[in-house]
């Protein structure tokens, strides 16, 4: 005798579905998913940018509310056009070892905020 996709293979097919579904619930509910730190709703929000951001994060804590475009503007987009200046830097006669150094200090710079903000 054929089977017949309707109902025949429908019906298997349904079954291994909703088994498989079964199967996955189950699966999470007896290991749920870590989900990342557990917030705590009593104490007062405390903001953490992830590690890249460190370092814009620490340099707004100098600057007050009516300054704040500075610091969270003007500095970072002045580090950025000298880093997209440094090659033109670079190919000037005695602007080698400037472009170097300024490119460590802002290394420096950046790496060690990053390294303030995670301890």
């Amino acid at each position: 005798m054929k089977k017949k996709f309707y109902p025949d293979y429908l019906i298997e097919i349904l079954f291994f579905a909703i088994l498989t579904f079964e199967v996955i619930l189950l699966l999470s509910f007896i290991f749920p998913p870590v989900i990342g730190r557990e917030i705590d709703f009593i104490s007062p929000y405390q903001p953490r940018p992830e590690w890249y951001y460190l370092w814009l994060f620490w340099l707004l804590r100098f600057f007050s509310t009516d300054t704040v475009f500075i610091g969270g503007v003007i500095i970072p987009l002045i580090c950025i056009l000298f880093l997209i200046c440094i090659p033109w830097l670079d190919k000037r006669i005695g602007w080698r070892w400037t472009a170097i150094l300024g490119f460590i200090i802002l290394l420096l710079f950046i790496v060690g905020t990053i390294v303030e903000g995670l301890s």
